[in-house]
């Protein structure tokens, strides 16, 4: 069986599956709910360790292209399973950092090393490993990776009534080791080095240069893809005091709450309908979805109704995201190369990612709320322009006009 007609084994997606849960769970979403112990055992504020992780997710963009050109080489596994000791040995370096400064040092490490065992690196073992079948794959792992924070926020929470904030964090790093080490080892053995992937791709029609049009299509990919971060980090940190100030008061946090289900919901709906749809037209799809949502809250402020809108389309837009940041490299491009072309589209939206809600605080407090709001809409929508721009080169192209063969 060729690598094109390979098909990722069942055993191997429910342990990505799992391992990319642990993954997000510890080093990202367990940050927010341990930032007040944290900040009362350091003696600083809250706002400084919010600060010091926007520093070190910015710092840990840039880690993302060197990854995935190392996972094209060795094999995504093999990057996987180095990842997850250097996510275990980071998270205990966290545990035991004595200080603030060496505090933010090593948390600054989780996101370095966070490059190698997150979405990027296992959407490329899964091209790497599944061939042909590798899109569909991608969107089954995006729908189980979608359950990270509905159960690492409670179980965070959970443990803090037991253990103390730098025991939960040797708890994840043990998990890492014992529960996402033994996975990314068995994958190693899956996914293709570089050399069998370009045979198999030069083999099924697959070419390795891009020509000019390909150089454009991805510069306009990058260009879609941060903005789009910047537009969705701008909101998410500020979704609920953003609808408490629209005057939905208390109802803000349950508006909030929507995100996440409609995010999984996206996932499922496109598992189901979306197998015939081009990516590049579904990028655009989930990068209007959440300007839509905001035009919707405004016009209706403070219409409860219409900030549930509002919510589910902005949840429906960030799960389609998710999908479209791995297929849509691979369907434009191929398989070649494809992990160091993944790294730096995760380095063009986690760097816009870091510095949006900075910007998005300055900007509320200079020229207020709506306007900013409004300046977001204007923002996402460049960002779904760029997506059109790609959709309509590909249509009008040529065999082999992307690609030279």
């Amino acid at each position: 069986m060729t690598t094109q007609d390979a098909r990722l084994p069942g055993w191997a997606l429910a342990g990505l599956g799992a391992t990319q849960i642990i993954g997000y769970g510890t080093l990202y979403y367990c940050v927010s709910i341990l930032v007040p112990a944290i900040a009362a055992d350091l003696a600083v504020s809250e706002q400084w360790l919010f600060g010091a992780f926007s520093v070190a997710l910015l710092i840990g963009a840039f880690a993302a292209p060197l990854s995935g050109s190392l996972a094209d080489r060795l094999g995504a596994g093999r990057v996987m399973a180095i990842g997850t000791i250097g996510s275990a040995l980071t998270l205990v370096l966290v545990a035991l950092a004595p200080d603030a400064a060496s505090f933010a040092v090593a948390l600054t490490a989780t996101q370095v090393v966070s490059a190698g065992v997150l979405y990027p690196t296992a959407f490329t073992a899964i091209v790497q490993a599944g061939g042909g079948r590798a899109q569909t794959s991608i969107v089954h792992l995006t729908l189980i990776a979608g359950f990270a924070s509905s159960l690492f926020w409670p179980l965070t929470t959970w443990l803090t009534g037991f253990i103390d904030w730098r025991d939960i964090l040797l708890v994840y790093a043990a998990i890492h080791v014992l529960v996402c080490m033994p996975v990314h080892l068995a994958l190693a053995r899956l996914t293709s080095r570089s050399g069998q992937v370009v045979r198999s791709a030069r083999a099924s029609g697959e070419a390795p240069t891009t020509t000019r049009s390909g150089s454009l299509v991805f510069a306009l990919m990058l260009l879609g893809f941060a903005i789009e971060g910047y537009a969705l980090s701008a909101m998410l940190v500020h979704i609920v005091p953003i609808t408490q100030a629209l005057g939905l008061g208390a109802a803000g946090l349950l508006v909030a709450s929507l995100f996440g289900p409609a995010q999984v919901t996206s996932r499922f709906i496109n598992l189901i309908f979306g197998g015939g749809l081009s990516q590049a037209w579904l990028a655009v799809i989930a990068a209007v979805l959440m300007p839509l949502g905001l035009v919707i809250l405004l016009a209706t402020t403070p219409w409860f109704t219409g900030a549930v809108l509002f919510a589910i389309c902005m949840g429906l837009g960030s799960g389609l995201t998710s999908i479209v940041g791995g297929t849509l490299p691979l369907e434009l491009f191929g398989r070649e190369g494809y992990g160091s072309r993944l790294g730096w589209c995760t380095t063009a939206k986690q760097i816009t990612s870091s510095i949006a809600p900075v910007a998005m605080s300055i900007s509320m407090a200079g020229i207020g709320l709506k306007p900013s709001l409004w300046g977001i809409v204007i923002i996402a929508l460049a960002g779904a322009l760029a997506f059109v721009a790609i959709g309509l080169i590909v249509a009008n192209r040529s065999p082999g006009t992307l690609r030279e063969a």
